[in-house]
Order: C-alpha cells, then structure tokens, then sequence
C-alpha cells in the first residue's frame, strides 16, 4: 500500500540527491512501517555524512532533450541502482564485474545477412539504431520487429544476448534496435516510468514509433506483421508502446518487464518494481482493441517484481471475454515453466504467460555472449517471435 506522505519525501530527498535516505524510507513503506521521525532522521544524516552511497554508479551528467522535463542526475543513478540488484552481493549490496569477451560479428548476425546503424529525429529528440536485414530480403513485404534494450545495454548486446537476429533469419524478418541515450538516462533505461514518456506523440514513444515507420518508409515491410518487444525498461516500453499505438504493431512481448502506466515517477517506479504496479487508475489503456501480448517473467526474479507480469495480463483482458490453458513443462537440465494461454471466441491465442520457475532477471534461453541472460530457460526469443507471426493488424482499404 502506497503512503503518499512517504512517497513525496522519498521524491524530496531524491531530487535533494539523498538516495540513501530516499531508498531507505521506500523500504520502510514497502514493509508497512511508519516513516521515522525528524530526530532519527537527522541522526541518520549524520551518520551517513562524508560516506558515498554504495549501490549509486559515478557522477553523472544530464542533458536536457528538446521538450523533456528535467531530470536530476540522482534519479536516473538510483533507478540504474535498483535495475542492477541481482548483481549485488547480498548484504554489501556492491555489484559483481561480469567479464566477457568482446561481442564479434558472429555472435550478433548470421553470415550472409547484414546489421546496419542509422538515427532517426523529430521534435523529442534523436535516437540511433541498427537494423537487421535477412539475407533472403529481395524487396518482398517481410515483418518488422522492434527490440527495445533493458538499463545498461546497447544494441549489439541485446542481439547477442537474445539472438533473435538468428531467429529472424529463419523467418525472414527485419529487426530494429533502437538505442538509448546516455543523455537521456544516465543507465541507458528507457524512461518507462515518466507521464511524458507514456503517450502517444510525445516523448519517447514518438521517438519509437517514428524509428518503426522510418524503417517502413525505407524498406519494404508488411504494415499488418509490425511488432515490438523488450527486456526489463525496455519490456516497460513495449508495453507502453503497444498501449499507445495499437494501430501500428500487431502484438508486443514483455520479458521481465512492467505494466503501461505502472509507474509516473521514480518513487512510484521503485514500488512497482518491489511489489508491483499501482492503482488501476495509473493504468493506461489504449483505445480500439487491446493487442496481443505475450510475458515471459521469472519467479525469483528480484530486480522486477513477478506480480508484474501479472499485471501486464490482467490490464490487457479486462475488455475481453478469454478462455484459459495451462501447460507445464522444463527444458532439459534447466528451468520448469508455467505456460498460461489465453483464448478468444474463436479459440484464437491472443494472451500468453510464461512464468519461469527458477528464473531471475534475465532474458530466458538468451546466449551468454549477452548481458542479462539465462540459458537454462525455456527460449523466450523463439517463442516470442512464433506468437508475433500468429499475429497481424487488419489490412486497411486501398
């Protein structure tokens, strides 16, 4: 249960850069205790004077965007903090080094198929990206698929982690993967959690969705086979995205990710990503029909929370009459998996859920050339893009 008197010193401390204060107090309040008071509070001060925070990453410098609120370099610092938990140490609470080797050609494209960059700008700002082209493109209507990078993550990691550039290949598909500005948040989160980035034409979304069409205008893609999918933030953008422009992609795809509207600030970030999203009137419903979705989540995921992926279900069925399905099964020498289906009318597989047991904050059955990857998990990437193709927008007259 959210205390709003909590929640607003929570946003004062951190706009005053006491993200230590800040997070502590959230804590209390996610543990039902009452916020401490005026002396305790300037003992802890005190305490924690001339001492860095140790979960908080370096100084960190922001750039205001064309029409972005400010943002103060504390925020996006703490919320890289939360994203970057399950590499903590438990107790210190100081992240592990994961070493890897440096990303080659070979583990983000397939041979014969090429990875392009390009950037795309209007009013909001300006975003790069790279696209993926299959090697059998000879100008015929193929699918696009966005995939929106989680906090920390570039393009190039994403791919070599989800390797759905393989996947694509075999379908014949095109891939964008748009990029984050550090100067836009300092993790290089999509800002999921922000009013301005939560609607349509404006913010973000607009920079996604003019990315999609742009990749549309340049290339030769099927306009009803348009999809988009991310990881953690960028699942929270996908969501956004499918609850903003439901015209323009016919189903979306959640790893690990939360509900359009589950937060609208960062104090309400960090609840959601503990305990799971907000009231139902933070919830941001798109108008027309609702689109196809399908949510991969673990059960030990600790960064965000499982209720989450819930949630995202449970915001999209609430206009439509469905019919469920359970399968269980596990992938051999890893992780069990609930599989729950759930069906229109016509018998038509419109909402899925995977709830990984065992899992973490990872991208399931990813390839450990990437960050954020469990290859003990069932194949999110292959799944994700079956569901995709089972799913296309009406064709528009003329």
């Amino acid at each position: 249960m959210l205390n709003q008197d909590m929640v607003r010193e929570a946003t004062r401390l951190t706009r005053a850069g006491q993200l230590v204060e800040a997070t502590a107090l959230l804590q209390r309040m996610l543990r039902g205790e009452s916020a401490p008071d005026a002396t305790s509070r300037t003992t802890a001060r005190t305490a924690l004077a001339g001492r860095e925070p140790p979960i908080i990453d370096a100084k960190a410098t922001t750039i205001e965007e064309k029409n972005r609120p400010h943002l103060t370099s504390a925020q996006p610092r703490l919320l890289r903090a939360l994203f970057d938990r399950p590499r903590e140490r438990p107790g210190l609470r100081q992240r592990k080094v994961i070493k890897r080797a440096p990303l080659s050609t070979p583990d983000i494209v397939p041979a014969g198929a090429r990875f392009i960059e390009g950037s795309y700008s209007n009013p909001a700002g300006s975003r790069a990206y790279r696209l993926f082209i299959p090697s059998r493109y000879q100008g015929q209507p193929l699918p696009l698929v966005v995939m929106l990078h989680g906090c920390t993550q570039s393009p190039d990691d994403f791919a070599a982690g989800t390797r759905m550039n393989f996947i694509a290949e075999e379908q014949t598909c095109f891939v964008v993967y748009p990029a984050q500005r550090s100067e836009a948040n300092h993790a290089k989160c999509w800002n999921w959690f922000r009013t301005a980035d939560q609607q349509r034409g404006r913010g973000e979304p607009s920079l996604i969705a003019g990315i999609t069409r742009q990749i549309m205008r340049d290339y030769s893609v099927d306009p009803t086979r348009v999809y988009v999918g991310g990881l953690s933030a960028g699942a929270a953008a996908a969501a956004i995205m499918g609850a903003t422009y439901n015209d323009l992609y016919a189903a979306i795809g959640v790893h690990s990710g939360l509900a359009c509207g589950a937060a609208i600030d960062l104090p309400s970030a960090f609840v959601a990503m503990r305990q799971g999203g907000g009231s139902d009137d933070r919830v941001i419903p798109g108008d027309g029909p609702v689109v196809p979705t399908i949510v991969f989540h673990g059960d030990r995921d600790m960064t965000v929370h499982p209720n989450n992926g819930d949630q995202i279900l449970e915001q999209s069925i609430r206009a439509t009459s469905t019919q469920k399905q359970v399968h269980r099964g596990r992938i051999a020498g890893g992780h069990a998996y609930t599989r729950t289906i759930l069906t229109d009318a016509s018998g038509r597989g419109i909402f899925e859920h995977w709830n990984i047991h065992g899992a973490g904050h990872a991208w399931s059955g990813g390839s450990p050339a990437g960050s954020y990857t469990d290859p003990q998990g069932p194949d999110a990437t292959r799944e994700m893009l079956r569901f995709f193709l089972e799913h296309s927008l009406p064709r528009q007259p003329g």
